[in-house]
C-alpha cells in the first residue's frame, strides 16, 4: 500500500516523464508509441519504477532495453523539470507492462470458436 506521499510523487513523475517521452520518442523511435502506464516509487522516494507499454512495434523487448541505455539522459531531463519540487531525483528503472497483452490473450482463450 502506497502512502499519500508516494502517490503524489508517482503522479508527478508520470506526468513529467510522459512529457519527456512525448518529445524524445520521436527522435529515438520514430513511428513507435511508448506510454507510461504506471509508476511505483519506493518508500524513501529514491527509486522510481516506470512500467511502459509499447505500441505499433512487433518486438517489444529491444525498445525497453534501448531505453535503459538512455536512463542517465532521462534522469537529467527529469531533474531539470522537478528540481524545485523534490530533494532527490530518484533513480529510474524501466519495465515492460504486459497487462494489455495478458488481457488480449485471455479474450482469445475465452472467445467461443
Amino acid at each position: 500500500m502506497e502512502s499519500t506521499r508516494q502517490q503524489k510523487m508517482s503522479r508527478l513523475l508520470q506526468k513529467e516523464m510522459g512529457d519527456i517521452f512525448e518529445l524524445e520518442m520521436r527522435r529515438i523511435y520514430p513511428g513507435a508509441m511508448i506510454t507510461i502506464t504506471k509508476v511505483n516509487v519506493t518508500k524513501d522516494l529514491s527509486i522510481a519504477r516506470f512500467h511502459l507499454s509499447v505500441f505499433t512495434m512487433k518486438d517489444k523487448k529491444p525498445p525497453i532495453e534501448d531505453l535503459r541505455t538512455h536512463i542517465p539522459e532521462f534522469r537529467y531531463k527529469l531533474g531539470k523539470r522537478i528540481a524545485k519540487q523534490v530533494r532527490i531525483i530518484p533513480h529510474i528503472e524501466f519495465f515492460e507492462d504486459d497487462s494489455l497483452d495478458y488481457i488480449e490473450n485471455l479474450e482469445k482463450l475465452l472467445k467461443p470458436e
